[in-house]
C-alpha cells in the first residue's frame, strides 16, 4: 500500500466533533473554547435565519453576519470575505448552512488563517476535509491546506429537518460519492478505508428513509452520522470521480450534489475493472449483487455490481439520472472531459484519457442502469 501525507492534509481531520441534537445552542461555548472574541458568521442567502440565530446565540461574540455564500466557491467571492473578515476584526469563521457557506469559509481562511467552527446543515461532508474546490476563470479547482481544516464541527441533526427531499438526496448520493472514490487512492489508510465502507453502508440505509419520511429525525441523525463518515474517508484523497463532477459544476453550472450524483454510478462502474477489491467491499456494504466477485486486477465488466448499485440507490430516491435533465449542451461533453484531463491529478486507479473521460459522461448523458 502507498501512503503519503502531502502537505500535512491528507488524513487530517477536526480536533473536536460536537454530535447531538440541539448542539448549535452550545456554539457560544465553542467559539470561547477557541479562545476567540469575534466570530464572522458566514452563510447563504436563504439560510439568513439560521445566521440571525447563531448570531443571537454568540451574542457580543459575533464580529457580524455575511450572508453572502454561493455554489463552487468564486476566487472573486473568498476575496471580498476575506476583506470582510479583516474589516470586521474577526478572530474565527463561524460557517453554517450547506455545501456553500462551508467552502466559503474555508475559501476566506485560506490566506487568513482563522480558526473555524462549522455547523453543517447537509450532508456533503465538506465539514470534515482540508481540501475546498474553488472556481477561478471557470474552473474549479481543489485547494488544499490546513488553513481550511475546520477546528471544531457542531453536527444537529436537528438543522436538517427542513432541508428539502430533493436536496436531501443529492446530497447523501455526494456523501456517498466521498466514500466511492476514497476506497481506492494511493493515499488511502486504514481509518479512512474503514470510514467508507462503513460510511457507504449507513448511508445506503439511512437515505431511502429520510426521502419516505423527511420528518423522522432518527434517520435524519443517522444520514447526518453517515455524511461525516464519507468526510473523514475524503481526507484519505479523492480521484477521477470528484474531478469529473467539480468540472461540471464549476465550469457548467450544475448543482454540486447532483453533479456528483450523475456521475458516480459509471465511474465507479469504470473503476471496479482496476479497484475490484476495495469497491468489492465497498458494494458488499450497500448490497450490490455479485460483490467482491471479481479477481485482484480484473480488467473486465464489473464484477461487484456496483456501478448499478449506486444508481439503484439514486433511483429509489427519486433522482432522475441523466444529463439531459439539467441544461447542458451535449456539446459540452467535450470540453468537460477536456477540463478533466487537464486537472486531473493522477490518483484514479484506472486510466484517465479523453476516450474515457467521454464514455463516462456519454453514459451519464443518458442516465441508463450500468450493466
Amino acid at each position: 500500500m502507498k501512503f503519503s501525507t502531502p502537505g500535512g492534509v491528507y488524513n487530517a481531520t477536526p480536533a473536536r466533533v460536537v454530535f447531538a441534537r440541539g448542539a448549535i445552542d452550545g456554539i457560544a461555548e465553542e467559539v470561547d473554547r477557541l479562545g476567540a472574541r469575534r466570530a464572522l458568521i458566514v452563510t447563504t442567502p436563504g439560510r439568513a435565519a439560521l445566521g440571525d440565530r447563531v448570531a443571537s446565540l454568540l451574542g457580543d461574540r459575533c464580529a457580524g453576519l455575511w450572508p453572502e455564500a454561493v455554489s463552487q466557491v468564486p476566487i472573486e467571492l473568498a476575496r471580498v470575505g476575506r476583506q470582510a473578515a479583516r474589516d470586521a476584526g474577526a478572530d474565527c469563521i463561524v460557517s453554517a448552512g450547506g455545501g456553500a457557506a462551508i467552502g466559503l469559509g474555508k475559501g476566506i481562511s485560506l490566506e487568513l488563517g482563522l480558526p473555524i467552527v462549522a455547523i453543517p446543515t447537509t450532508y456533503s461532508g465538506s465539514e470534515v476535509t482540508g481540501f475546498c474546490g474553488i472556481t477561478i476563470d471557470g474552473v474549479k479547482r481543489m485547494h488544499t491546506s490546513l488553513n481550511m481544516l475546520a477546528s471544531t464541527v457542531v453536527y444537529d441533526p436537528e438543522l436538517t429537518l427542513g432541508l428539502p427531499a430533493d436536496i436531501s438526496a443529492a446530497s447523501a448520493m455526494n456523501a456517498l460519492a466521498h466514500c466511492v472514490d476514497a476506497i481506492y487512492v494511493p493515499t488511502v489508510d486504514p481509518v479512512t478505508a474503514l470510514a467508507a465502507v462503513e460510511g457507504a453502508r449507513v448511508i445506503a440505509r439511512a437515505a431511502p428513509r429520510v426521502i419516505a419520511r423527511p420528518g423522522d429525525i432518527e434517520a435524519r441523525s443517522e444520514l447526518l452520522y453517515g455524511a461525516y463518515l464519507g468526510g473523514v474517508a475524503l481526507t484519505g484523497g479523492f480521484a477521477l470521480q470528484h474531478g469529473l463532477a467539480h468540472v461540471l459544476g464549476g465550469s457548467f453550472n450544475i448543482a454540486h450534489g447532483l453533479s456528483h450524483t450523475l456521475v458516480l454510478p459509471y465511474v465507479a462502474h469504470y473503476n471496479s475493472a482496476y479497484a475490484p477489491e476495495p469497491l468489492g467491499r465497498l458494494g458488499a456494504a450497500i448490497g450490490a449483487a455479485g460483490s467482491g466477485a471479481a479477481g485482484p486486477g480484473a480488467a473486465g465488466p464489473d464484477e461487484t455490481g456496483i456501478g448499478a448499485a449506486i444508481h439503484d440507490l439514486a433511483t429509489a430516491l427519486d433522482i432522475r439520472m441523466g444529463l439531459t435533465g439539467t441544461g447542458l449542451d451535449r456539446a459540452a461533453l467535450h470540453d468537460a472531459a477536456r477540463i478533466t484531463i487537464e486537472t486531473d491529478d493522477g490518483q484514479n486507479p484506472g486510466p484517465v484519457t479523453e476516450d474515457v473521460v467521454r464514455r463516462i459522461l456519454e453514459a451519464a448523458w443518458e442516465g441508463e442502469r450500468p450493466v
